[in-house]
């Protein structure tokens, strides 16, 4: 099996401790599977599906929620070949200590596992909000 703190070793914690945090975060998260979970047992996805049975109540912990998820469907403009991700999905969090809490939480590291066995890929970005209709920030 992998070891899941490689993967974690990934995070940018440094970056995005020194970022201003007055305000809530949308980590947008783009992942690729594998066609095999690394543990064998089912597909990528169905270790996906393990590793957010188990993320969500740490993700709620935090004062977290998950707002959106779909299937990538194609690549409307850029690279496909540079841009072949699976899902997407959007994570609000409180703040980005909030984050930081949750994916350096032991609870996180026994989550990261599942992750780890599913994706291919898996990169996250730190959203600042600028404009949102639901928010109500309109001009």
């Amino acid at each position: 099996m992998t070891d899941p703190t490689a993967t974690i070793d990934d995070l940018n914690a440094a970056a995005l401790a020194a970022l201003p945090d007055d305000a809530p975060v949308v980590m947008l998260n783009l992942m690729r599977f594998r066609d095999r979970s690394l543990d064998g047992n089912g597909s990528g996805w169905d270790a996906y599906l393990r590793y957010s049975a188990l993320t969500i109540k740490l993700i709620k912990a935090q004062g977290g929620t998950i707002v959106w998820t779909g299937t990538a469907e194609a690549v409307a403009l850029g690279a496909p070949e540079a841009n072949r991700w699976d899902y997407a999905a959007l994570v609000r969090y409180p703040s980005r200590r909030a984050f930081l809490a949750m994916m350096t939480s032991a609870g996180y590291a026994q989550a990261n596992v599942e992750r780890v066995n599913g994706c291919a890929a898996h990169t996250i970005i730190a959203l600042r909000e600028t404009y949102s209709k639901l928010s109500g920030n309109i001009p």
